[in-house]
């Protein structure tokens, strides 16, 4: 076994028992079968459910905990009804995650079990105030603590022959409403169904971003993927159009994660 993988098993068994929060993305995803391998049924997966994240997505992490045999359970969590959240303002994604831990504390407590969040070292130094959120509520973060890198999440999972290897990240939907500007259901819903609608004409990495109160779709794809994007531009725009858009655009910057970021300079502090 390679050296992450021993690393992140010795720090897993240091707790008596771990909740993860579990999406089915790459990060979370080896956590949770780590943990499982580590702690067997001292470990619960547990996906939060609510309209910023997507059907596929749930179905994967559904498909990844039967396939490994992972104690896994889905929970509801409130965060669409905190004004907080839905104002989405630079802060938003710290009450999210206190939305989150609220609901697994009781879990873990029931356990007698650490929360774990799946944070990587990368992660670190990007904007995100969940880890603030994370950190006041005293949740473990394994894979920072056994010094593993996105590269090194994504090379353990090959070794591992976890599906989650290569899977493109996939943010809550909440990450693509403009700053500023409200979380609806209604939004979230929108752009999921244009997401879905573009993997469906070919691009699997893609971001539907909304603008001007969701009513413009800005939509994102791999540089090498612009032209094509070009050339099924009346098939694009209907189907942007038709998950309920009222405008239509293509970012010729293409994809880039965290792209909204752009905007937090202009925000309140």
């Amino acid at each position: 076994m390679s050296d992450p993988v021993e690393r992140l098993t010795a720090r897993l068994r240091e707790e008596e028992a771990v909740v993860v929060a579990y999406s089915g993305g790459a990060d979370s995803a080896l956590l949770a079968f780590a943990a499982g391998r580590a702690l067997g049924t001292r470990a619960l997966a547990v996906t939060a459910v609510s309209p910023s994240l997507a059907a596929s997505e749930r179905s994967a992490a559904r498909a990844f905990a039967r396939e490994h045999g992972l104690a896994h359970v889905e929970v509801c969590t409130d965060e669409i009804e905190r004004p907080e959240y839905t104002a989405n303002g630079r802060d938003r994604c710290y009450h999210c995650k206190s939305a989150l831990f609220d609901a697994l504390t009781p879990l873990a407590a029931a356990m007698g079990a650490a929360v774990a969040l799946g944070t990587n070292l990368d992660d670190l130094g990007d904007h995100r105030p969940g880890q603030r959120a994370a950190a006041e509520r005293g949740v473990i973060t394994p894979l920072v603590d056994a010094g593993l890198t996105k590269a090194d999440v994504r090379a353990v999972s090959r070794e591992l022959g976890l599906v989650t290897a290569e899977k493109p990240a996939a943010p809550c939907l909440a990450s693509r409403v403009s700053y500023g500007d409200p979380v609806t259901p209604e939004v979230l819903a929108r752009i999921e169904a244009a997401e879905a609608a573009l993997r469906d004409l070919g691009f699997p990495v893609c971001r539907v971003r909304a603008h001007a109160g969701g009513t413009l779709a800005r939509i994102e794809v791999p540089k090498d993927q612009i032209a094509r994007a070009g050339e099924l531009r009346d098939h694009v725009d209907a189907a942007v159009r038709g998950a309920g858009f009222t405008f239509c655009s293509l970012d010729l910057s293409g994809f880039a994660s965290g792209r909204l970021n752009a905007l937090l300079p202009l925000l309140p502090s």
